[in-house]
């Protein structure tokens, strides 16, 4: 992208406005800046499309979301940056999804908001790092879980005794079911004790659980 010649910025809060303006001047003297304080503003501004657009999410008459998309629709080349105090997974990604091809957050100086901007000519993306880091999180894939250790698997009767107290019976209960008398389901539940390292047995019902050993 060439060095944008004129920017929207679009925020409720005056302070905000100002903030960002200054960051845009320090990043591309002499830029024309527009400035909005809601969505409807906002759409009353974008025809011709900006090239380039600050947009915060929370605005009083809507979702910064919704300019994003309409300036999506009305040029490909607008280039939408979110600058907000919402750096959480529900505002992020439908952002991204509108179209924001840049997020940063207003915890940082003007001069480090403009040193980001600058990044665009050469193709970077604005991200502040708490929202980079975010972002490979998420297309990170999950940690798969440890191995259980042979020692550690139960056997099947002893994975049915732990289903039954698991579901609330008592050891005389289980031994009924199971027809094994009640001192042998206290050795079995004695070993699931140990081979899942708790002392109870809540505590046995989620450790299995959490394992995928027992099915309820």
């Amino acid at each position: 992208m060439t060095m944008p010649q004129r920017a929207l910025v679009v925020d409720d809060l005056a302070g905000s406005r100002a903030w960002l303006g200054r960051a845009l001047d320090l990043a591309f003297p002499g830029i024309e800046v527009q400035q909005a304080s809601n969505l409807a503003e906002g759409l009353g501004l974008i025809d011709p499309p900006p090239p380039l657009a600050l947009i915060d999410l929370g605005l009083p008459d809507g979702s910064g979301v919704q300019l994003i998309e309409a300036l999506r629709a009305k040029s490909a080349q607008t280039l939408c940056i979110v600058a907000t105090v919402f750096d959480d997974d529900a505002h992020l990604f439908p952002a991204l999804r509108a179209g924001a091809e840049g997020y940063v957050l207003k915890d940082q100086s003007h001069e480090a908001l403009a040193e980001m901007l600058r990044g665009i000519a050469a193709g970077q993306p604005p991200l502040s790092p708490s929202i980079a880091r975010r972002l490979l999180r998420h297309f990170q894939p999950l940690p798969q879980p440890a191995p259980i250790a042979a020692a550690e698997v139960l056997t099947a009767r002893e994975t049915d005794v732990l289903r039954l107290i698991a579901k609330g019976l008592t050891l005389a209960e289980a031994a009924g079911l199971l027809d094994l008398s009640r001192h042998t389901v206290a050795g079995y539940l004695k070993a699931i004790y140990r081979k899942l390292s708790v002392n109870s047995r809540a505590e046995a019902a989620l450790e299995a659980t959490r394992r995928g050993l027992v099915n309820y």
